[in-house]
């Protein structure tokens, strides 16, 4: 299952993060919850938390339908350079 989430996110989500410095690591798929970490210009984004319930989990869920929740695990006040 982690492959095709990271196929997904390659093919549809990880290009527009790039546009903006970003990325997004898989961490773990546990208890139907699939554990994420945003990086680069994403890390302390104000829109991190839309990009992650609004694009990210609903992707996910369309494909993969029991994932309950996408959990972001970014600590987002350690970022070095959000994109503003």
């Amino acid at each position: 299952m982690i492959r095709k989430i990271e196929s997904i996110l390659d093919e549809q989500v990880r290009p527009a993060l790039a546009a903006h410095g970003g990325n997004v690591e898989v961490v773990d798929v546990d208890n139907n919850k699939l554990f994420i970490k945003l990086q680069g210009g994403c890390q302390g984004c104000s829109s991190s938390s839309a990009t992650v319930k609004d694009g990210i989990q609903r992707l996910i869920q369309q494909t993969f339908p029991d994932i309950e929740e996408v959990v972001d695990l970014t600590e987002h006040d350690k970022g070095e350079n959000p994109f503003m």
